[in-house]
């Protein structure tokens, strides 16, 4: 496939191929339209590069859906050797492809350079060949690349910043978050002009207004502009004293933002803060647990042009709804932006947008709220997206209410339960009944971290350790993680977190779909009923509709539970770094807490499946931890498998959690928020599964369970609420 024509007539057929016959979505096909070598001296090879650029938007227009990708080595291979040449061309091969409609690529992305940075010569030659400008290309890039100019060209360029103007040089190290000559190139600047202001309006913006850009086209990295927002905010810290009576520069835009009532946590809202104040807004930043009239309040007297809400825990969603129903009563305008890793396209367009009529905007993640601002705050364009936005949620809606007609009754959902053998049953006894404090050293926690979440929490996708070495963002994943081990090395030194838990055992047994738990001196006597819910989707009959109920048994068992935190300290670490105007090291404080504090939860489970007499011999090999290839499991509440987030209550209070220093807000968000908690299930059937949709009569069946109204249950599980179960199995009672 060396042309256009003939890369379309392939890939399309195998696309239709894929579709059509095979039955697959396109959404989860990977074409590639194979990346040819170049600069070969075979004139048969010179427009190998053009073609796949040309072909790129002719296959997503006859492939809709499917993602474009192509191996970038194959490009420079007649350069093989010649580093320098080879990442100029696969850096600047990878901007135009990118650009042309690629989706993804196979690059080594430790040996990307930014397309700005090349040395312009370099530059040129290269250009020359990809896009056939010239008869000599070839000949040219090869001279180039023979002589030690190449190399040569490079290490000059690393060390060339420095020359440059103060000006050029803040420029600089704005984009690369450089802080080492900061305040000597600020002094400098400060000197040559008018005002302190000019250097924030000129040099510094400058570097913001391009960290903006790049971030924008894919070329920086949350991580990166992270570490750039650093420098502006320790450069404006600086040149403060000078600034008195001085004013503001225009921003884009000015966004009120918070973590709503009830909820500790901030990571992804902070993110978001710094990305748009990179992108020159204004962010107000109200913290966590904030009111809705404090929210409202604060953006009304602001003059706010946005209002963002942020939330983890599930039952956030709700109060985001009662924000949303506030701004419609007060008969506010400004959009409402909806972010955190609990909230959906979904649940956004059933819950909250129907309750406020000013537009109301999900927001996956802090790479597309640059975006999204632009297009809200463009007069011109702003009505015609928030119609996109609204058809879109008008569509998830529908698809919802075709959705609820997919479940069955309770009653046929429990005649379809899981049926052990609970005759040929033997189950663990524990080596203690009762809760029993722990506290390891950090340092013993180490080696359980999945540092994938790591990532995934700056928007960085992909497993550890694989993505060190992604195509687009490899060198964002290394340089974050060498930060990351670099500062959990003096955390773990120096004791600036702090780490403790509890966990134990119960005597327990199942009735229906509750788990009762005994007490440890009087295994007979109930001490605690924790009611579960079970999955009522339509499955074909040979399926069971799970309960964590199902895997404890009727008689004789025992249940265990935990807590853990590995964040005590943690707030009070994040607001040193913030004083000293860091956010990048705030936020890398506080994602490393979340990783301890879930490798404490790793760890602790495996000590729990050793007292069980059900656990494996140390040392553990990690990846079949994060695999979970052993027996039991640790599920949590507000998790799929038990959504019900009121149950923490019941459960720390079971624990005596604290003791430990930990709580639970209004809401039952964990604080201190680096914390974990959940229940352990011994039998080997036990699994994880998401409990799904739930109809009217379990919430019915399960309120009285719980003893509480219909109500409160609604709004503890307001996200899994159908509409009514099919017929199925009977109504829904």
């Amino acid at each position: 496939a060396d042309t256009v024509a003939r890369k379309v007539e392939i890939l399309g057929r195998a696309y239709d191929l894929l579709t059509e016959r095979a039955g697959f979505a396109p959404e989860d096909i990977i074409l590639d339209a194979a990346v040819l070598a170049v600069a070969t001296g075979l004139a048969e090879h010179e427009r190998y590069a053009l073609a796949f650029l040309e072909a790129l938007p002719r296959l997503k227009q006859r492939c809709p859906g499917a993602r474009l990708s192509g191996g970038l080595s194959n490009l420079s291979f007649a350069f093989r050797g010649n580093e320098p040449v080879r990442e100029a061309m696969h850096a600047l091969f990878l901007s135009e492809a990118i650009a042309a409609g690629l989706d993804m690529a196979i690059v080594n992305a430790g040996q990307l350079a930014l397309p700005e940075e090349i040395e312009p010569g370099l530059r040129e030659r290269v250009e020359d060949v990809l896009f056939c400008r010239r008869p000599d290309a070839t000949e040219r890039l090869i001279q180039f690349a023979e002589g030690v100019e190449a190399r040569a060209a490079r290490e000059e360029a690393a060390a060339a910043w420095r020359t440059g103007t103060a000006g050029e040089r803040l420029a600089y190290a704005l984009r690369h978050g450089i802080l080492e000559y900061l305040e000597a190139d600020l002094a400098e600047a400060l000197a040559e002009a008018p005002s302190a202001l000019a250097v924030i309006e000129g040099p510094l913006m400058d570097g913001m207004n391009a960290v903006g850009e790049l971030f924008g086209a894919g070329k920086m990295f949350l991580p990166q502009v992270v570490k750039s927002a650093r420098v502006m905010k320790q450069a404006v810290a600086w040149l403060a004293p000078q600034l008195a009576g001085a004013g503001r520069g225009a921003s884009r835009g000015k966004v009120v933002m918070a973590t709503v009532k009830g909820d500790v946590h901030d990571i992804g809202k902070n993110i978001v803060g710094v990305v748009l104040g990179c992108n020159g807004y204004e962010v107000i930043d109200l913290g966590v647990m904030v009111p809705a009239t404090t929210i409202l309040d604060r953006a009304a007297a602001e003059g706010a042009d946005i209002v963002g809400l942020s939330g983890l825990i599930t039952p956030s969603l709700e109060e985001m709804v009662t924000v949303a129903a506030e701004m419609e009563r007060r008969g506010m305008q400004q959009p409402l932006l909806i972010g955190g890793a609990t909230t959906s396209a979904l649940h956004t367009a059933i819950k909250i947008a129907p309750a406020y009529g000013g537009g109301v905007i999900h927001v996956k993640d802090a790479s597309r709220a640059v975006g999204v601002l632009g297009r809200l705050l463009d007069p011109a364009g702003a009505p015609e997206y928030l119609g996109e936005i609204a058809s879109e949620q008008e569509r998830l809606r529908a698809g919802r209410r075709e959705e609820g007609k997919r479940l069955i009754s309770l009653a046929a959902a429990r005649a379809d339960h899981l049926a052990l053998d609970w005759g040929a049953y033997t189950p663990p006894v524990p080596a203690f009944l009762g809760p029993r404090e722990v506290a390891p050293a950090l340092a013993e926690l180490v080696p359980f971290i999945d540092w994938t979440p790591f990532f995934h929490a700056w928007d960085l996708h992909g497993r550890f350790p694989g993505i060190l070495d992604h195509p687009t963002h490899g060198h964002a994943a290394r340089e974050l993680y060498a930060d990351g081990r670099a500062l959990l090395e003096v955390i773990v030194e120096e004791g600036r977190l702090g780490a403790r838990g509890v966990y134990g055992f119960w005597p327990a047994h199942s009735e229906g779909d509750d788990l009762v738990l005994g007490d440890p001196a009087a295994p007979a006597r109930p001490r605690l009923r924790l009611p579960m819910l079970r999955q009522q989707g339509e499955k074909a009959p040979e399926k069971p509709h799970f309960s964590l109920a199902d895997f404890v048994a009727p008689a004789g068992d025992t249940l265990g539970a935990f807590a853990v935190t590995a964040g005590l300290g943690a707030e009070e670490l994040a607001r040193r770094y913030e004083r000293a105007h860091d956010d990048y090291r705030a936020l890398l404080a506080k994602a490393l807490a979340d990783r301890l504090a879930e490798a404490f939860a790793e760890w602790m489970h495996a000590q729990a499946r050793r007292d069980w007499g059900i656990g494996e011999t140390p040392p553990f090999a990690l990846e079949r931890l994060i695999r979970e290839e052993y027996r039991g499991i640790r599920p949590a509440f507000g998790y799929p498998a038990c959504p019900d987030h009121a149950l923490k209550f019941a459960l720390l209070a079971l624990l005596g959690a604290g003791r430990i220093g930990m709580a639970l807000t209004e809401s039952a968000a964990m604080t201190p928020a680096a914390s974990v908690s959940g229940l352990y299930f011994a039998h080997p059937a036990a699994r994880y599964f998401d409990v799904g949709r739930i109809a009217p009569d379990q919430v019915a069946d399960y309120a009285a369970r719980r003893g509480v109204p219909v109500a409160e249950v609604e709004r503890w599980l307001a996200h899994r609420l159908a509409s009514a179960p099919g017929t199925r199995g009977g109504g829904a009672g």
